[in-house]
């Protein structure tokens, strides 16, 4: 599958995937309020969601008054994510795209750009992770900041096959087992996520979705990060559920000169 293709097939299950979703959203739209702010002077006002996946995070930020446009490679999640939107009466702009390709489709520049959820990894190769910073730094108004998370992967056991249990949900009703298998190859690792539906009978459904990730290291991350322009790049630890990196555009007073791609 295709990371477009894999969250595509997520995109139903995800008030499954993340318990108390509600309260989710809330936690990881403060902690990036918080994290944005200490960044910044006056509050920042637009952002970019460039990886938004069916909207944790957008819809968190707008929930703190942030003007919030998202996109994403997955249709099946942007369409998610309108409705979500639309549920809780906020108003965002979703729409379908790569984020390699960001600045080209949304063609302007935001206070913050996000990309989250440890989706940068899905990119295969320092070459596309370069393209896709690329294009963040170039979202990124002058003085403002790009702020991504991801897996820790230095602090995790490499290699083999390796299963990830997820959770046990009730939804009406059925129950579901969700669960993760990795299978390692040197840097990139083949993830297939298990949705099990157990209805009470003698057998149970089950949906699978596919995709591959890329195992870089934050300090990889960091260094890309600073190749594509952006400056005081650094890790924080302890305020989201993954690490985060936080860069700056330099402003028109710093000596870094603009980039192109």
């Amino acid at each position: 599958m295709s990371a477009a293709e894999f969250y595509d097939a997520l995109a139903p299950f995800y008030h499954l995937i993340y318990e108390k979703r509600q309260a989710s959203i809330e936690r990881q739209g403060a902690a990036l309020d918080s994290v944005i702010r200490s960044f910044s002077g006056p509050p920042p006002r637009s952002v970019l969601d460039a990886a938004c996946g069916v909207g944790t995070q957008s819809l968190g930020l707008a929930a703190h008054g942030y003007a919030v446009t998202g996109s994403d490679i997955s249709p099946g999640a942007v369409q998610r994510a309108n409705a979500e939107a639309a549920r809780r009466g906020l108003s965002i702009a979703f729409s379908v795209s790569d984020m390699r390709f960001a600045h080209t489709h949304h063609a302007r520049e935001f206070d913050v750009v996000l990309c989250a959820d440890n989706s940068l990894p899905h990119l295969l190769s320092d070459e596309e992770i370069s393209a896709a910073l690329g294009a963040f730094f170039l979202c990124t108004k002058p003085g403002g900041l790009t702020i991504l998370s991801v897996r820790d992967y230095a602090a995790m056991e490499r290699g083999g096959v390796q299963v990830k249990p997820y959770g046990v949900r009730d939804d009406g009703a059925a129950r579901f087992v969700l669960f993760q298998v990795w299978t390692w190859r040197d840097r990139l690792y083949d993830l297939s996520f298990y949705v099990v539906r157990d209805a009470g009978g003698s057998e149970c459904r089950t949906r699978v979705a596919r995709t591959t990730y890329y195992a870089v290291s934050i300090p990889e991350l960091i260094r890309l990060m600073e190749s594509a322009g952006f400056c005081n790049v650094r890790r924080i630890d302890d305020l989201f559920f993954q690490p985060l990196i936080v860069g700056v555009r330099p402003s028109a007073s710093d000596a870094a000169s603009p980039r192109t791609v």
